[in-house]
């Protein structure tokens, strides 16, 4: 008798937990075969992305490939990219890949699944701006992270290089959208600036950056609570960041940033980092989905469409007691994917599935060596505690380690602590090339 097949699309956060935990319960017992599918052959935690564009985390040390992880964890991968679904037949259709010269890697494939499970995350959402997608960097992949970094390097290359004239003159960076991303960025940017002064952009000093966050709704960081948002910004403040808030943008170009009363806010480098969509192709596969491309599941994290479909992390939209949606954060994909292995199993065995409803643990901001803010919640009360400094950095650091663990398992994630350690001593501070 065939054992059920579990695909899952999409190796994120949520996705990438997913299937190392069906991997070992399921995988390696033989009770199911888990295929894991992604456009990219590794994966990093993206609430780093911030740091990989500032040059301060190195993605090649910190990625995961996944061809290896899903030897050592009971399920198998294939590189690629969903393009249809057929939902009767229960089969999907990934796309060809192709190299860099346009030649075939691996032609278009068919995959037949019993359970399927979308995993796809968000992408920045321009809202249609003129400009934006031209004239602006986004962080939304490690390629484009990337992209950011070798662009600022050259950015800040070229500034440097003017010598005496570069002393009178400022290197401008615009980021639209004061949400994490955006705050944190700001701070990492100024980070960067004095270790790049030290590693020979001696022309260069971090009080020449001018970095300008901009920010559509009244204050910084609208989705977290007040508490949080006014000492961030304190600290931006002090730091040098311009911060705009009511200010909406309504063009990019080579100049900079245009707002809606007309003010021209000049910038040698611009990030778009305001709003997320989830990726607009799920609404061409047939399922219900938001104005936002989520599709629309039930409490089980079910598709409202089918029952063998089901999504988790930001591009699904589930509903919760109150009538909200669940947040798009990174602890709401890691619960959604402890969750959805019981579900899986349940559904194999023809049992009632349990309703998800997201447990809010807090929210911490990193303002790169500087500082770090953040709330915790405090037991069934939901009452939370302020922290900021160093407490607040131990617990900022302490999420990416609880991802490792997920997928990695405590000994293997001890280790990297101590090669994390030594790499900081032997390695620069920063990805200088």
């Amino acid at each position: 008798m065939a054992i059920p097949r579990i695909v899952v699309v999409g190796g994120g956060a949520g996705g990438l937990e997913l299937v190392t935990k069906l991997g070992h319960k399921l995988g390696r017992k033989k009770k199911a075969e888990i295929i894991l599918i992604d456009r990219n052959s590794t994966h990093i935690w993206k609430p780093l992305l911030h740091e990989v564009a500032t040059g301060v985390l190195d993605s090649g040390l910190d990625e995961v490939s996944y061809q290896g992880h899903s030897k050592a964890h009971g399920y198998k991968f294939q590189r690629g990219t969903l393009e249809s679904l057929e939902r009767e037949e229960k089969q999907l259709t990934l796309a060809a890949i192709h190299d860099a010269k346009g030649n075939v890697l691996l032609p278009a494939r068919q995959l037949s699944y019993d359970y399927l499970v979308l995993s796809l995350g968000s992408v920045s959402n321009d809202f249609g701006t003129e400009g934006v997608a031209e004239h602006c960097h986004f962080l939304d992949s490690p390629q484009q992270a990337e992209k950011f970094r070798r662009d600022m390097l050259d950015t800040f290359l070229r500034f440097s290089a003017n010598g005496e004239e570069c002393e009178r003159q400022q290197l401008n960076v615009a980021i639209i959208g004061a949400g994490a991303t955006g705050v944190e960025l700001s701070a990492e940017l100024f980070d960067a600036s004095k270790m790049l002064h030290s590693y020979g952009f001696s022309s260069l000093e971090d009080r020449q950056v001018k970095v300008h966050l901009i920010e559509a709704a009244p204050r910084i960081l609208p989705a977290l609570p007040e508490r949080i948002g006014k000492p961030v910004a304190k600290e931006l403040t002090k730091l040098g960041v311009d911060i705009h808030v009511d200010t909406r943008v309504t063009c990019a170009d080579s100049r900079g940033i245009t707002t809606a009363d007309g003010t021209l806010i000049e910038a040698d480098l611009s990030v778009w980092a305001a709003g997320i969509r989830a990726p607009a192709f799920l609404s061409e596969l047939g399922l219900s989905t938001e104005r936002n491309h989520q599709v629309k599941v039930h409490q089980t994290m079910q598709s409202i469409d089918d029952e063998f479909i089901f999504a988790l992390g930001d591009c699904a939209s589930c509903p919760q007691p109150d009538d909200k949606r669940v947040p798009p954060r990174a602890q709401a994909a890691h619960q959604q994917a402890s969750l959805m292995v019981k579900n899986l199993r349940a559904a194999m065995a023809n049992k009632p599935l349990k309703d998800f409803v997201f447990k809010d643990h807090g929210s911490l901001i990193s303002l790169a060596h500087f500082d770090a803010v953040g709330s915790l919640m405090r037991g069934a009360s939901a009452r939370s505690l302020f922290i900021e400094g160093r407490l607040a950095k131990f617990f900022y650091a302490s999420l990416y380690r609880m991802h490792q663990m997920a997928i990695h398992g405590v000994v293997k994630t001890g280790v990297t602590v101590v090669v994390d350690g030594l790499n900081r001593y032997l390695r620069p501070k920063m990805k200088l090339h």
